[in-house]
């Protein structure tokens, strides 16, 4: 008998991940949209009603599933992930008996921004979070709470830290049309990246082998700029290059939110992801990725 799988989030990469896991697991998937039912359904997921932002609604996840892939980001506004809050509060049933249902695993999809800025400097998964935004507020609130649930109640979680995603269907074309700026070489911060095809892979990867508490960046071995990002797209997108701006320029020409990202500058390391999870880079690098995206359109 197949073990029994939840995803919550089931965006683009949740269903790049089902690809890898249909033939293991019984999958259902949340949806607060009953418009996705249907491509759930032709995607061999089980789709449950409910909306992470209305505790009343997740009544039917308690004892779903043996594992948990939590993919749904925190709120638009605050400090806090109420997402997660009332995620962990539905899994965590009990009943009159005073017995409760608990997952075996849950694996956080979080992202690299919990460090904020750290000047180019490579960094591993025991450097400290420091987060400076409200955004990255929120993932640090988010993987407190799951850290604590995991601990007290003696659920396996492991946190997936993750950069920049690209693929195919999500490079920067239409910001190279318009002709949107980057900031000169001198003055840029190094950004990471990774393959939604590979993310999907270290998620699969991470359900299988990842350490209980354990932190893991899923991110390539690129280790390159943002505007040079830029460039290698709209060089195999045969489109021009994003013309260059002073880091004083970008304030009044960039949006707040795209500034934000600039302004965190970090060289992400991935040993702990190949060593432990056993992962083989599909794109190794943003270059290969993108000639393949290229490649395909």
């Amino acid at each position: 008998m197949k073990k029994t799988l939840l995803i919550v989030g089931c965006g683009d990469i949740a269903l790049r991940t089902v690809l890898l896991l249909q033939s293991y697991y019984r999958i259902f998937g949340l949806f607060r949209n009953l418009d996705g039912f249907k491509q759930a359904r032709s995607n061999g997921i089980i789709p449950i009603y409910g909306d992470l932002d209305d505790r009343s609604t997740l009544g039917r996840l308690a004892g779903i599933a043996q594992t948990v892939i939590h993919l749904a980001p925190p709120p638009n506004h605050g400090l806090r992930d109420t997402r997660t809050a009332n995620l962990l509060s539905a899994l965590t049933f009990q009943t009159k008996l005073h017995q409760r249902i608990l997952p075996q695993r849950l694996v956080y999809i979080s992202t690299s921004g919990v460090y904020g800025n750290c000047d180019g400097a490579f960094v591993d998964e025991t450097h400290q979070v420091n987060p400076t935004s409200e955004r990255a507020l929120r993932r640090v609130d988010a993987e407190r709470q799951i850290r604590q649930w995991g601990l007290r109640n003696h659920v396996s979680v492991s946190l997936l830290r993750v950069p920049g995603i690209y693929a195919a269907s999500r490079m920067p074309l239409t910001r190279l049309r318009e002709g949107q700026p980057a900031i000169l070489e001198e003055e840029d911060s190094y950004t990471n990246h990774i393959h939604a095809d590979d993310l999907a892979q270290i998620i699969y990867a991470a359900l299988r082998y990842a350490r209980s508490g354990r932190v893991y960046h899923a991110t390539d071995d690129s280790q390159i700029k943002m505007g040079r990002y830029f460039d290698l797209v709209a060089d195999q997108f045969n489109l021009p290059r994003p013309p260059r701006i002073t880091r004083e320029e970008a304030k009044e020409r960039i949006s707040p939110r795209m500034m934000s990202f600039m302004n965190d500058s970090r060289r992400l390391k991935n040993n702990r992801m190949k060593k432990e999870l056993y992962v083989k880079l599909r794109y190794p690098t943003v270059l290969d990725g993108i000639k393949a995206g290229a490649q395909s359109m």
